[in-house]
């Protein structure tokens, strides 16, 4: 597991968010993205027309998850899912076990998280991945 190193600056920030939403946009998914830095502090925020209104804080909870326990927020979706010890997820304060937060990783360490909210989870997971790879 990558331990934590400088925050993604708002440069990364805008990149990966950008890269996001051309994802979003190319499949007409409406999205809300945030981009925080290790700590789970917002960085970067973006909202397109006409998303919901419940995914700009679903956003930011995904991230902050992501970047906070050092995993995609996939990772707790896929445990939880699975049953039997994967419902303690449930008793983990701030993480989100729906997919579309990841960990932004730069040289080697974490720099902070990306969360995507507005689709299904998999759309939220395909556009977080975009904007990952974009960093």
């Amino acid at each position: 597991m990558s331990s934590y190193g400088t925050s993604v600056n708002l440069e990364q920030a805008k990149k990966a968010a950008a890269a996001a939403i051309e994802v979003a946009r190319a499949n007409a998914w409406s999205m809300a993205v945030a981009i925080v830095d290790p700590a789970g502090l917002l960085v970067y925020f973006e909202k397109m027309d006409d998303t919901q209104l419940g995914s700009v804080t679903v956003s930011q909870a995904k991230a902050r998850s992501a970047a906070l326990f050092k995993r995609p927020t996939k990772a707790f979706q896929d445990a939880l899912a699975g049953g039997g010890d994967g419902l303690r997820v449930l008793a983990l304060e701030g993480a989100v076990p729906v997919e579309g937060g990841i960990p932004i990783v730069i040289g080697g360490k974490i720099a902070g998280a990306i969360g995507l909210s507005g689709g299904t989870s998999a759309q939220d997971g395909q556009c977080a991945q975009a904007g990952v790879d974009a960093v």
